[in-house]
Protein backbone atom coordinates (compact mmCIF):
# COMPACT_ATOMS: atom_id res chain seq x y z
CA UNK A 1 0.00 0.00 0.00
CA UNK A 2 1.40 3.56 -1.22
CA UNK A 3 -1.06 5.05 1.78
CA UNK A 4 -2.57 4.36 5.33
CA UNK A 5 -6.01 3.23 5.32
CA UNK A 6 -6.45 2.37 1.65
CA UNK A 7 -9.71 0.50 0.91
CA UNK A 8 -10.15 -1.96 -0.04
CA UNK A 9 -12.22 -1.32 -3.04
CA UNK A 10 -9.77 1.47 -3.94
CA UNK A 11 -12.58 4.17 -3.76
CA UNK A 12 -11.62 7.44 -2.34
CA UNK A 13 -14.15 7.88 0.00
CA UNK A 14 -16.26 11.03 0.74
CA UNK A 15 -15.28 12.86 -2.53
CA UNK A 16 -16.22 10.02 -4.57
CA UNK A 17 -13.06 10.31 -6.96
CA UNK A 18 -10.90 7.85 -7.04
CA UNK A 19 -7.72 8.03 -4.62
CA UNK A 20 -4.22 7.94 -6.34
CA UNK A 21 -1.88 6.77 -3.46
CA UNK A 22 1.73 7.50 -3.69
CA UNK A 23 4.02 5.38 -5.95
CA UNK A 24 7.36 4.97 -4.90
CA UNK A 25 9.29 8.39 -6.20
CA UNK A 26 6.25 10.51 -4.91
CA UNK A 27 6.62 9.08 -1.29
CA UNK A 28 10.41 9.49 -0.91
CA UNK A 29 10.03 13.12 -2.20
CA UNK A 30 6.90 13.68 0.11
CA UNK A 31 9.08 11.66 3.13
CA UNK A 32 12.14 14.12 1.95
CA UNK A 33 9.72 17.40 2.28
CA UNK A 34 8.03 16.49 5.28
CA UNK A 35 11.92 15.50 7.01
CA UNK A 36 12.99 18.98 6.12
CA UNK A 37 9.95 20.61 6.63
CA UNK A 38 9.65 19.40 10.79
CA UNK A 39 13.54 18.67 11.50
CA UNK A 40 15.23 22.06 9.76
CA UNK A 41 13.56 24.33 12.05
CA UNK A 42 14.86 23.08 15.16
CA UNK A 43 18.10 22.93 13.90
CA UNK A 44 18.15 26.54 12.93
CA UNK A 45 16.67 27.40 16.16
CA UNK A 46 19.04 25.91 18.44
CA UNK A 47 21.98 27.81 18.42
CA UNK A 48 19.95 30.84 18.00
CA UNK A 49 18.11 29.84 21.08
CA UNK A 50 21.17 28.73 23.19
CA UNK A 51 23.59 32.02 21.82
CA UNK A 52 20.85 34.87 21.86
CA UNK A 53 17.72 33.22 23.65
CA UNK A 54 15.74 34.01 20.04
CA UNK A 55 13.54 31.66 18.37
CA UNK A 56 13.85 31.80 15.09
CA UNK A 57 10.84 33.54 14.12
CA UNK A 58 11.77 36.10 16.14
CA UNK A 59 15.30 36.10 14.19
CA UNK A 60 13.48 35.97 10.89
CA UNK A 61 11.10 39.09 11.95
CA UNK A 62 13.94 41.26 13.15
CA UNK A 63 16.37 40.19 10.55
CA UNK A 64 13.59 41.49 8.20
CA UNK A 65 12.99 44.38 9.72
CA UNK A 66 16.86 45.72 9.92
CA UNK A 67 17.23 45.23 5.74
CA UNK A 68 13.20 47.09 4.98
CA UNK A 69 13.57 51.08 4.62
CA UNK A 70 14.03 52.84 8.04
CA UNK A 71 14.01 49.34 9.80
CA UNK A 72 10.30 49.25 9.16
CA UNK A 73 7.33 47.52 7.46
CA UNK A 74 3.74 47.04 7.84
CA UNK A 75 3.11 43.62 9.61
CA UNK A 76 0.87 42.22 7.21
CA UNK A 77 4.20 42.42 4.66
CA UNK A 78 6.21 41.79 7.42
CA UNK A 79 4.19 38.31 8.65
CA UNK A 80 4.32 37.24 5.20
CA UNK A 81 8.24 37.85 4.84
CA UNK A 82 8.39 35.57 8.09
CA UNK A 83 6.47 33.25 6.67
CA UNK A 84 4.19 33.47 9.77
CA UNK A 85 0.41 34.17 10.06
CA UNK A 86 -0.56 37.86 11.26
CA UNK A 87 -2.10 36.30 14.96
CA UNK A 88 1.55 34.47 15.52
CA UNK A 89 3.67 38.02 14.22
CA UNK A 90 1.65 39.88 16.52
CA UNK A 91 2.26 37.62 19.50
CA UNK A 92 6.12 37.95 18.86
CA UNK A 93 6.00 41.52 18.23
CA UNK A 94 4.54 41.81 21.44
CA UNK A 95 7.13 39.99 22.89
CA UNK A 96 9.72 41.95 21.18
CA UNK A 97 8.30 45.17 22.35
CA UNK A 98 8.52 44.59 26.08
CA UNK A 99 12.18 43.64 25.34
CA UNK A 100 12.35 47.05 23.51
CA UNK A 101 13.24 45.77 20.55
CA UNK A 102 10.48 47.10 17.97
CA UNK A 103 7.69 49.58 18.35
CA UNK A 104 4.17 49.53 16.34
CA UNK A 105 2.98 52.80 15.39
CA UNK A 106 -0.48 53.56 13.08
CA UNK A 107 0.77 53.59 9.60
CA UNK A 108 0.34 57.54 8.59
CA UNK A 109 -0.07 56.67 4.99
CA UNK A 110 -3.10 54.42 6.01
CA UNK A 111 -4.55 54.13 9.61
CA UNK A 112 -6.05 50.85 8.94
CA UNK A 113 -2.43 49.07 8.75
CA UNK A 114 0.19 48.92 11.50
CA UNK A 115 3.86 49.68 11.27
CA UNK A 116 6.77 47.38 12.87
CA UNK A 117 9.77 49.25 13.65
CA UNK A 118 12.94 48.26 14.65
CA UNK A 119 14.76 50.33 17.42
CA UNK A 120 18.26 50.56 18.13
CA UNK A 121 18.40 47.53 20.56
CA UNK A 122 16.72 45.41 18.37
CA UNK A 123 18.94 46.19 15.54
CA UNK A 124 21.77 45.41 18.27
CA UNK A 125 20.54 42.18 18.43
CA UNK A 126 19.97 41.07 14.86
CA UNK A 127 23.65 42.26 14.59
CA UNK A 128 24.78 39.62 17.56
CA UNK A 129 22.73 37.28 16.41
CA UNK A 130 23.44 37.37 12.37
CA UNK A 131 26.74 35.52 12.45
CA UNK A 132 24.64 32.33 14.47
CA UNK A 133 21.76 32.07 12.00
CA UNK A 134 24.68 32.45 8.98
CA UNK A 135 26.61 29.84 10.47
CA UNK A 136 23.82 27.15 10.77
CA UNK A 137 22.23 28.09 7.65
CA UNK A 138 25.84 27.24 5.87
CA UNK A 139 26.79 24.21 8.16
CA UNK A 140 22.69 22.92 8.07
CA UNK A 141 22.01 23.53 4.61
CA UNK A 142 23.95 25.32 2.33
CA UNK A 143 27.35 23.48 2.25
CA UNK A 144 26.26 20.33 1.50
CA UNK A 145 24.62 21.94 -1.89
CA UNK A 146 26.00 22.61 -5.06
CA UNK A 147 25.04 25.71 -7.24
CA UNK A 148 22.69 23.59 -9.26
CA UNK A 149 21.04 21.81 -6.09
CA UNK A 150 20.85 25.26 -4.68
CA UNK A 151 19.18 26.42 -8.11
CA UNK A 152 16.59 23.11 -7.98
CA UNK A 153 15.64 24.44 -4.24
CA UNK A 154 14.85 27.74 -5.09
CA UNK A 155 12.43 26.83 -8.16
CA UNK A 156 10.89 24.08 -5.86
CA UNK A 157 10.42 26.45 -3.33
CA UNK A 158 8.62 29.15 -5.64
CA UNK A 159 6.44 25.93 -7.44
CA UNK A 160 5.30 25.31 -3.58
CA UNK A 161 4.82 29.11 -2.41
CA UNK A 162 2.37 29.19 0.29
CA UNK A 163 0.83 32.59 0.93
CA UNK A 164 -0.65 32.54 4.51
CA UNK A 165 -4.51 32.49 4.70
CA UNK A 166 -4.49 36.18 6.24
CA UNK A 167 -2.06 37.74 4.29
CA UNK A 168 -3.24 40.94 2.42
Amino acid sequence: MSGAGERADGEGGESGEELRWLDEQEKAAWTGLISLVLLLPGKLESPLRQEHDLTLFEYLVLSHLSEAPKRTLRMGELAFLASGSLSRLSNVIKRCEGRGWVVRTPDPADGRYTLAELTGTGFDIVRLAAPTHLRAVRRTVLDSLNAADQKALVRIAQKLSIVPDDFG
